[in-house]
């Protein structure tokens, strides 16, 4: 038995535009970023892939284009049944979070802040306890013991604390349902793609999602992919464009 796994980084977001780390952050989305999600709903129309459920984080960008996409689709898929979990939200950029990437870069230099933005298991400096941008501020999060906030996290870390919800609900609704869509961010869709794809630690550098557009996966009863693909393979719609997009998403630190 096979399932189907789409995958969308949400719109661009207002964060996104000003080249800043959002991370945690709840940026809304663009102009742009609503209509990417809208046209992110037309494209799995025309693909004839339509989600019987939906999974994203808990953070704002990801929820809107969530619901633009439903909306979008014909016919509209509003009704279907909507799981939230911070385990899909964005990597926690620490003390980078709310600063330029470019003038990051200018002061510490692209080495330096490659290795903050790419590496697999080096974080960044942590937010301070009292900073503004540290989750235990922020009311969705009220439930959470204080020790699973991140104050900061590398990939590494999204990865660990992303795997057991995909096991646990987007494993379990792929047993029961044609087709799941997870909308979230660029870096937990990067764990999961890491995950699926058995991607090495180096390599998973390389790997830059678009805002907006959405990737298929064809799993088999290991929910693993039946082809290997490159990710740029797997994207529906407008492929060049994509491509160009991702493009741009590897040049933002510059």
């Amino acid at each position: 038995m096979t399932s189907t796994l789409v995958l969308l980084r949400h719109g661009e977001s207002q964060w996104n535009l000003q080249n800043l780390f959002t991370g945690w952050y709840d940026a809304d989305l663009t102009e742009l970023g609503e209509a990417q999600a809208a046209g992110a709903g037309v494209a799995l129309t025309d693909a004839g892939v339509l989600p019987d459920v939906v999974h994203t984080s808990l953070q704002t960008r990801a929820i809107r284009t969530a619901d633009l996409a439903l909306q979008a689709m014909v016919p509209n898929r509003l009704w279907v049944p909507v799981r939230r979990s911070w385990r899909l939200n964005e990597r926690h950029y620490g003390a980078l979070q709310g600063l330029d990437k470019k003038a990051t870069t200018e002061k510490y230099g692209k080495e330096q802040v490659d290795i903050w933005r790419r590496s697999y298991d080096v974080p960044p400096e942590p937010v301070d306890f009292d900073s503004e941008h540290h989750p235990r501020f922020d009311p969705r999060y009220a439930g959470l013991p204080s020790d699973v906030l991140p104050p900061t996290e590398c990939l590494k870390d999204v990865v660990n604390r992303m795997l057991p919800y995909w096991f646990d609900s987007i494993v379990s609704d792929l047993n029961t349902h044609d087709v799941v869509l997870v909308v979230a961010h660029g870096n937990s869709l990067r764990a999961l793609i890491k995950h699926l794809d058995d991607i090495s630690d180096g390599d998973i550098a390389e790997l830059n999602l678009p805002t907006g557009v959405p990737m298929l996966f064809e799993l088999d009863d290991d929910y693993r992919p039946i082809e290997e693909k490159l990710v740029v393979d797997r994207y529906l719609g407008d492929v060049e464009a994509a491509k160009a997009a991702a493009e741009a998403v590897a040049r933002q630190a510059g």
